[in-house]
């Protein structure tokens, strides 16, 4: 079963993966040098690319799942 999925959390991204702030970033979301909103951390991975702050979601979830295996 994936690590990762539409519904993981920002957050999650960024704490369990070395590189997850790197992988947001190259697919679009930009979190700057910390979460100026505090609660956008706590945005799914499926919102944020409903918001348009994220871009190719399954080709993100498919780069962290396959960086877990």
């Amino acid at each position: 079963m994936p690590e990762y999925s539409r519904h993981s959390r920002i957050v999650d991204v960024v704490d369990r993966l070395p590189h997850g702030r790197d992988a947001l970033y190259k697919h679009g979301y930009r979190l700057g040098d910390g979460f100026v909103d505090v609660l956008s951390q706590y945005v799914t991975l499926e919102e944020a690319a409903r918001e348009g702050r994220l871009r190719d979601l399954e080709g993100l979830i498919k780069e962290l799942n396959s960086s877990v295996h």
